[in-house]
């Protein structure tokens, strides 16, 4: 049975983005990114401008139990615990994109642990992009202008956070092979080939 819920972890600079345009495009399905957090903010209540501020950025307090038990969360809100704006909009997200998967057809949706979110969604397919961090310094001195050390250095930020936002809300390691089923190389191919192969892989599983 074909998957056609792909959710797209990405190193920062190894084309991620654009590679799950392109995989949306091929499989006429819809496509989510910054997507998500306008419709979280629609269905939560939350202002996008805050859900945006808190894009994929770790949290210092406890929320783990959110991911592994999601009626928790509604518990403690019923009991009036005030939840601070990183469980919101994190709930706001998870939320968001089990509702994405289960009203449609055809997905693409990128980082935000949407693959853990759905790890028990068999119509999902779990792809991981990276790339050697002295390609992905190139992309980002091209796309962004900066000098090679300011483009290492921002990689290292955005990793590191994209990192610890994955790792603190999974029981996953992001970027870990196991986390994902599919992980590519994205200096190995062209963008185009490697949507076409991601494609071509969620028709066969």
């Amino acid at each position: 049975m074909a998957r056609n819920i792909i959710t797209i972890g990405r190193q920062f600079g190894s084309n991620g983005r654009i590679i799950g345009k392109l995989v949306a495009e091929k499989m006429n399905a819809k496509y989510y990114d910054k997507e998500i957090l306008k419709e979280a903010a629609k269905n939560s209540g939350v202002c996008e401008e805050i859900l945006s501020s808190l894009d994929e950025k770790p949290n210092k307090s406890l929320l783990y139990s959110v991911v592994m038990d999601p009626y928790s969360f509604g518990y403690f809100g019923n009991q009036g615990y005030n939840l601070g704006l990183n469980q919101k909009a994190f709930q706001a997200t998870y939320d968001t994109i089990k509702m994405i998967a289960e009203t449609e057809e055809k997905a693409v949706i990128v980082g935000r642990c949407s693959d853990y979110i759905l790890r028990n969604d068999k119509n999902c397919l779990k792809v991981f992009i990276y790339a050697p961090v002295e390609e992905r310094i190139k992309t980002v001195q091209e796309r962004f202008g900066l000098t090679e050390a300011k483009a290492r250095d921002q990689i290292n930020k955005e990793d590191k956070q994209r990192a610890s936002y994955y790792n603190y809300y999974s029981s996953n390691k992001w970027g870990h092979a196991e986390s994902y089923d599919l992980c590519i190389n994205s200096a190995l191919m062209s963008n185009e080939k490697i949507a076409d192969e991601i494609v071509r892989y969620a028709a066969l599983c």
